[in-house]
């Protein structure tokens, strides 16, 4: 398993490796030990899935404030996607900043999303699935959105506003300039 960095350091790529034979392949998709040793310490406490019919559906951007604020490990089952998380510490040097990773079932590549983030993702194909782990059990009173495609983030989403499907909560979330001090 290999563990990087992205443009924003705290947002880590997961690369298990795969081994492969006539039959078809392994991989170790959560190594405790290793992803502790580049700094992933966090304790999972649940698996969450989603599947997508359609693409161009997108999911967030989510996020959960404290003290249920959550890390999640983010892989794709079946499809793919784009995954992006914002960051929104507000001391951060990387402030309002995203990093954007496109993950498929075909590669197994996981992308880590500290708390402190939201998290969301488009579905690049039908009959997406995604898996992600979290360190804090789902809280309604803890659960926040930031709006998709805020202009003052820029994220490039493959999908425009008027084809995208949503959630009404994320048609309805705010912009980052409206955002209390979370973080």
């Amino acid at each position: 398993m290999q563990v990087t960095a992205t443009e924003i350091p705290a947002v880590k790529r997961v690369v298990p490796r795969r081994f492969g034979d006539e039959r078809g392949w392994f991989s170790e998709t959560f190594r405790a030990d290793i992803l502790a040793q580049a700094g992933i310490g966090n304790a999972f406490v649940q698996d969450n899935q989603s599947f997508s019919a359609p693409a161009g559906t997108v999911r967030g951007l989510h996020f959960q404030v404290a003290p249920m604020a959550q890390a999640k490990l983010v892989r794709v089952l079946a499809g793919s996607i784009l995954d992006v998380a914002v960051d929104l510490r507000r001391g951060s040097p990387t402030f309002g900043r995203h990093v954007a990773v496109r993950l498929d079932a075909q590669g197994g590549e996981q992308l880590f999303v500290p708390p402190g983030f939201a998290h969301g993702f488009c579905t690049l194909e039908p009959d997406t699935m995604v898996a992600y782990k979290v360190d804090a059990y789902y809280s309604p009173e803890h659960d926040r959105s930031l709006l998709w495609n805020d202009p003052e983030i820029g994220i490039a989403w493959p999908v425009d506003a008027d084809s995208a499907i949503l959630s009404g909560k994320d048609q309805a979330a705010p912009r980052l300039a409206a955002l209390p001090d979370q973080f």
